[in-house]
């Protein structure tokens, strides 16, 4: 049984628990294969660009609430998007890679890659405009 102090810690580190959580959630589903007639499938054009575009959108906005964790609160707002941002494009340029080297029914793809890239920025925009200007969720320089 967790006791008050244990949860204070998981509460302390809920992003980063849910970045690395969404980091795994993200490399499983890019680097195993499924069988095609064990899975419900949609036949609409390019839906896939979607859910890399959702996965790296999530990925930068949970990373740049657990980078600023991680660094006790101290981070700017600026160097939390930068890094978030890096670190997303880079992971997803390496799945990418990995997904042609280490799988046999994968496939490397650059409008994969463009739309994951696309969605790091865009999560990023988005923890930029949430958490800087006129809104009550200022971030604590």
């Amino acid at each position: 049984m967790l006791t008050t102090k244990s949860w204070l810690v998981l509460k302390n580190y809920l992003f980063t628990i849910l970045f690395i959580s969404w980091t795994v959630f993200i490399t499983l589903l890019s680097l195993f294969s499924f069988k095609g007639d064990s899975l419900p499938s949609v036949d609409i054009p390019h839906v896939d660009k979607a859910v890399h575009f959702t996965f790296y959108f999530v990925f930068t906005f949970l990373g740049c609430l657990g980078y600023r964790e991680l660094k006790s609160k101290k981070t700017t707002l600026k160097r939390a998007v930068f890094v978030s941002i890096l670190t997303a494009v880079i992971y997803g340029m390496v799945i990418e890679v990995l997904q042609g080297v280490a799988t046999a029914h994968r496939e490397p793809d650059i409008l994969d890659f463009l739309a994951n890239s696309a969605g790091a920025f865009v999560g990023a925009y988005a923890v930029k405009y949430i958490f800087s200007g006129n809104t009550s969720l200022k971030w604590d320089k």
